[in-house]
């Protein structure tokens, strides 16, 4: 069965040339960096170019870079140097659609008695800028951001509020996994002092990841041992994996022309298409969103259900709705938004990429309807051609939910 792979917001395929500059750092290129002699001498050399390698994509310089196991740590390590260098500062601001590695951290912290603000959006998932300004204090020590929200594609302004929080003395990081390698990033023009990325996000292999770390910006690490990137994350180099990201970066920024021209073409063409199907909505702004993101809803049916049978058909994609089992819960980030429970509860994510093609797309186009109508028949909330219209049956089981409520 022939596989169309919408789903490169959860990871991506390891680019061929990127596994192959990886392969010589299993065998013969073994040596450890560390070491004085010419072994490591040699894989020395590589690390610092691939180091370059990702600079050039982040534009910063190559010694603001430290390396991690993913994008998780490098939030985590950025949260929590962020607090140990400021002890006095209690005070931490975020917002209400972020990914679970802050989400859940923010959590824990409360619970250790620090007061956290989580920002709200708008139903376009915009950000509240004025609710952010004035929840500034002199007792904040951070504030993180999403760059690129991971369901929906939507661009949160970072360099702005990045000046904002410079202005007022704060520490701003911002997790960009989603929007490193989709969209141009110049560190160098902004005030941004910790970026986190996730390398399988750009082709590169799982399990490498990267902190940007500001020059000049007090610094605690998360990783305590060796003297392994510059004193600030210990721990013996993960070699092939750090070479493949370099090689990623680099492709990456040979292909951003195309991630914002024809990946974004495919994107309009393959969501304009879907909102021919009725009741079909796209969630979050159209215009303000990574070029190759689309969240859309097809009301009335749930998107799991959908997940399921367009992976039967041979696409993948990924749900909008965190649904757990026995929950008609849907995702915080629409939740947030405001986005009717109908609407939410039947949401997918489609990611595309520079592998994808037209002809995906017209055969995604080709399936989709039919899927929809399918599933539609056999919803409780369909009948005769329309939805139901007890409005009973629109709500979910969550009492506290602030859609449904």
């Amino acid at each position: 069965m022939r596989t169309i792979y919408f789903d490169n917001n959860a990871t991506t395929a390891v680019d061929p040339q990127v596994l192959e500059a990886m392969l010589p750092f299993f065998q013969g290129l073994y040596g450890n960096p560390s070491s004085i002699h010419h072994k490591g001498g040699e894989v020395g050399a590589a690390l610092r170019l691939a180091r370059q390698q990702l600079a050039d994509l982040l534009g910063c310089v190559p010694a603001e870079i430290i390396y991690t196991s993913c994008g998780t740590e490098s939030d985590n390590t950025a949260m929590w140097s962020a607090l140990r260098t400021q002890p006095d500062k209690r005070h931490l601001i975020t917002s209400r659609v972020e990914h679970s590695a802050i989400i859940n951290n923010a959590a824990f912290l409360k619970r250790l008695g620090y007061r956290v603000t989580e920002v709200g959006v708008d139903r376009e998932g915009l950000l509240d800028l004025d609710q952010l300004r004035q929840a500034l204090s002199p007792d904040t020590a951070l504030v993180s951001l999403l760059w690129a929200n991971n369901e929906t594609g939507v661009l949160f302004p970072v360099e702005e509020v990045a000046q904002l929080c410079s202005e007022k003395g704060v520490v701003f990081h911002t997790d960009a996994v989603q929007a490193v390698g989709k969209i141009p990033i110049n560190l160098k023009n902004a005030k941004i002092d910790l970026l986190s990325l996730a390398g399988h996000k750009l082709r590169a292999p799982k399990g490498i990841g990267a902190l940007y770390i500001r020059k000049g910006l007090k610094f605690s690490p998360f990783m305590i041992g060796g003297h392994q990137e510059g004193g600030r994350r210990g721990g013996t180099e993960n070699v092939p994996y750090i070479i493949g990201l370099g090689v990623a970066a680099k492709l990456a920024v040979e292909r951003l022309p195309e991630e914002n021209t024809r990946v974004k073409a495919m994107r309009d063409r393959l969501e304009a298409g879907l909102l021919k199907i009725p009741f079909t909505r796209v969630n979050g702004h159209r215009e303000y969103r990574l070029p190759n993101t689309t969240n859309i809803s097809f009301e009335y049916i749930e998107g799991e259900s959908i997940l399921f049978h367009l992976s039967h058909a041979g696409i993948c994609a990924s749900s909008g709705s965190a649904c757990t089992s026995g929950s008609l819960e849907p995702s915080h980030v629409l939740r947030a938004m405001g986005v009717p429970f109908t609407a939410a509860h039947g949401s997918i994510r489609l990611s595309l990429g520079t592998t994808n093609t037209d002809d995906e797309v017209d055969e995604a186009l080709r399936i989709f309807p039919e899927v929809v109508s399918k599933l539609r028949e056999l919803s409780p909330f369909w009948k005769d051609d329309g939805p139901v219209q007890d409005s009973d049956m629109l709500t979910c089981e969550d009492n506290n939910c602030q859609v449904c409520n």
